[in-house]
């Protein structure tokens, strides 16, 4: 195994790196003095990645939709037991979730921090899977994707995703269908798990007051797979540049309408550079859309927000879109409040006075997350199947300027790319 050092002179921090022989990479950054400890090994595999082929066939491979978060239920029910329970006599915290492109697995705890990291490294590279728990098992996640189809917030989310996307699978829900996984067995799993949860598709990131010379001996320790693995071929439909919708409505049991709205993007990272075009949205999204915006204060004194409303930015390596969305008495005309504002700076430009403030607010926003073990390393595994390394955006923060601002709004904020969902209160029940 390789180990190396990565310093960052603004933040004053350090990680510690080791490469093992098998691919797998791991990541230490130690907080002295910090009781808290959060530990997360995730690998590079998502709802998204349901076409694909195993490295060594000819053939591709395609899977019920909702297996990457079967697969993350699965691994928490273990031969001896189920790990939630280990890790709550531990005195710890256990959890795990499923995104479009990564699952994680993870923990924090304030004692017995060796106990608890060897019960991750074990449970996630030891699958117990049978026919009657995979079974099981399908009833637990139907109930929990009935959950999701009546809540209001993730109906306007992925109704969203349908608007923009034709066919990329991002736009559907995480979990799959009540179809989808009546289809998943013992054997899919498997399939799965050894194709993408090899160790060179995995990462592992720790943070807190710990011995990285401790966890990287840990690992190489506790390593099933010795060898490494060719890179996995995955495999998405072709997505045209349009949006597939304007507008999708639906009527569920709300009090006042929600909404979400956003632009497509399609032109990829500007420059070749992920962290410096993903802070460069950050800040541009803050500018125009921000609390201290003048759309948002005429959308606020008008009523057509309330304080339930937010900004984000989206990205991977064959996705990517804004969004901007809460609640609103009539969200078609918060949308045209957005359209007018676009032309508006389409016609005068961006102010540069506003974008330095931002810039400024929004790096010592992110110099704060290393106050907590927990962004940083939710953070850092985000950032790391993008490409970056969660220092990378401290030093983008440093870099962009005014010019490279103008060129990201210009590909990213299209008209002919924005869509709109709403949820509209059911004034029938």
């Amino acid at each position: 195994m390789k180990t190396s050092i990565i310093e960052n002179d603004v933040l004053k921090e350090k990680i510690h790196v080791c490469e093992f022989d098998n691919g797998l990479q791991a990541y230490v950054l130690p907080k002295r003095g910090y009781t808290k400890k959060y530990a997360t090994y995730a690998t590079h595999y998502g709802s998204i990645d349901s076409e694909f082929v195993v490295p060594g066939d000819s053939q591709n491979t395609r899977v019920p939709d909702g297996i990457a978060h079967f697969l993350e239920h699965k691994l928490f029910e273990q031969e001896d037991g189920p790990v939630l329970e280990r890790y709550a006599a531990l005195g710890a915290s256990g959890n795990a979730y499923t995104g479009f492109d990564h699952t994680a697995y993870l923990f924090s705890c304030t004692e017995r921090f060796e106990e608890s990291f060897k019960l991750l490294m074990k449970f996630v590279q030891n699958p117990h899977l049978t026919d009657e728990n995979v079974e099981k098992e399908k009833g637990i996640i139907g109930q929990e994707i009935r959950m999701y189809e009546d809540n209001p917030n993730w109906r306007v989310f992925f109704n969203f995703l349908d608007a923009l996307y034709v066919n990329h699978p991002v736009k559907k829900d995480i979990a799959g269908t009540i179809e989808s996984i009546s289809k998943i067995n013992k054997d899919i799993l498997y399939k799965c798990y050894n194709t993408f949860y090899h160790p060179s598709n995995m990462v592992v990131c720790v943070v807190g007051d710990v011995q990285p010379e401790w966890v990287f001996e840990t690992i190489r320790n506790g390593q099933k797979v010795m060898h490494d693995m060719p890179e996995i071929k995955r495999i998405y439909s072709d997505e045209p540049m349009s949006i597939n919708k304007k507008i999708v409505e639906q009527k569920m049991q709300v009090a006042a309408p929600l909404f979400l709205l956003g632009f497509k993007e399609n032109t990829g990272v500007i420059g070749g550079n992920p962290a410096l075009h993903y802070v460069g949205m950050k800040i541009l999204l803050e500018m125009i859309f921000g609390r201290a915006s003048d759309l948002y204060g005429e959308l606020y004194e008008s009523g057509l927000i309330t304080s339930n409303f937010d900004v984000d930015y989206t990205f991977e390596g064959s996705y990517s879109y804004s969004t901007i969305g809460g609640e609103s008495k009539s969200p078609d005309q918060v949308r045209d409040r957005v359209i007018k504002a676009i032309e508006k700076i389409n016609q005068s430009g961006l102010n540069e006075e506003d974008f330095t403030r931002i810039k400024k607010m929004k790096l010592g926003s992110f110099i704060k997350t290393f106050n907590s073990v927990e962004k940083i390393g939710h953070e850092f595994v985000a950032g790391y199947f993008r490409g970056i390394n969660i220092f990378d955006f401290v030093n983008a923060y440093m870099e962009i300027d005014y010019n490279k601002a103008k060129e990201i709004y210009s590909k990213h904020f299209t008209l002919g790319n924005m869509a709109l969902s709403i949820v509209n209160p059911n004034r029938e029940v």
